[in-house]
């Protein structure tokens, strides 16, 4: 008989910004997400990049882990990630570094490759005029390299970096990020949360073209998604409107805080608004503890993943750490895994 597992649970924290609250806020509300998850028995804590958003806290990626790390005592805090083009690989190793050397086995290091911005912005961060996106690979493998062994270094090294190893994970929403995540050997979290589109054929593609490394012998993937998990499926319906509104600020182009909750999004949105909405979120478990259980069971099985990070864009804090209470519940009494 073939032995089950339960599914691995996680938290993705963009440090969203509320109407009526401050940045200030948004800070302490990470950390106490982040202690909590942490009392609940979740894997890790990971933290965007975002820029030229003041509804997003999560600028200054690095210090805002350090924050966490030092909040908590074991849980893995890390990015979820680190937009690489906008970073050279060698002040990246020498942060993260950092952050292992004072909290060993501790960190985490998700990579993207996309600006986590517009792109004026984009140029804004840029540290060259060329477009360093294609450079993703080889800056990669750059950045192994000072996080690597002794004897592996060049003239330049990581101080702290070198002999850290902290563990790299590749972000991504398309089969590019796949391929490449397969190549190296590395862990792929995909970004089902906003972009779902190549969610199944990448991580198809990801598990089938997958070549063992010495710390990954086998394919590991995370699939970020939104939950939403209240006391009734109706008071879910409802929170899950500031997600929302929140997705409608991303297809409108504005940037507004995230909202309270509304008993109907009838009218605050036109038709071709609600269809966009509704596609990008696709990957969106809401209802009680029963409901969000059956689907996470349900998805997790189909996809085959070994880890859920969760996004819950919930206004009321009190209210958002509910529902990774339910979740977590909800996971470890429903989701089995072969």
């Amino acid at each position: 008989m073939t032995q089950q597992h339960t599914l691995s649970v996680s938290v993705l924290d963009l440090v969203p910004v509320r109407q009526g609250h401050t940045v200030q806020q948004a800070f302490e509300d990470m950390k106490e997400l982040a202690q909590h998850a942490e009392q609940l028995g979740y894997q890790r804590f990971w933290l965007s990049e975002h820029h030229n958003t003041p509804t997003l806290a999560s600028s200054a990626t690095s210090i805002l882990i350090s924050k966490v790390l030092e909040a908590t005592d074991t849980i893995e805090v890390g990015s979820g990630g680190i937009m690489l083009p906008n970073h050279t690989p060698l002040v990246v190793a020498e942060q993260f570094g950092t952050l292992e050397t004072m909290h060993p086995g501790r960190v985490n290091l998700g990579l993207g490759r996309a600006p986590g911005t517009d792109m004026q912005t984009a140029r804004a961060l840029r540290r060259t005029t060329q477009e360093t996106a294609f450079q993703f690979p080889e800056d990669i493998e750059e950045l192994q390299r000072y996080l690597g062994p002794a004897e592996e270094q060049h003239a330049v090294k990581a101080h702290p970096g070198v002999g850290t190893e902290v563990p790299l994970f590749i972000l991504g929403s398309s089969t590019s990020s796949a391929v490449l995540a397969a190549k190296l050997g590395l862990p792929y979290a995909f970004a089902a949360h906003f972009a779902p589109q190549q969610l199944e054929s990448a991580i198809a593609i990801y598990r089938s073209r997958f070549e063992p490394s010495e710390k990954w012998p086998e394919p590991y993937v995370i699939a970020c998604v939104n939950v939403v998990a209240a006391e009734t499926a109706q008071e879910a319906e409802r929170l899950a409107t500031s997600a929302e509104q929140f997705y409608l600020n991303v297809v409108r182009g504005t940037k507004n805080p995230l909202m309270p909750p509304v008993d109907t999004m009838d009218g605050r949105w036109s038709h071709a608004e609600e269809a966009m909405v509704k596609s990008m979120s696709r990957y969106t478990f809401k209802g009680n503890a029963q409901q969000v259980g059956e689907e996470i069971s349900r998805f997790a099985g189909r996809l085959q993943i070994d880890e859920l990070m969760a996004v819950s864009y919930v206004y009321d804090q009190d209210k958002r750490k509910r529902s990774y209470e339910i979740l977590k519940d909800a996971v470890s009494n429903t989701v089995q895994l072969p």
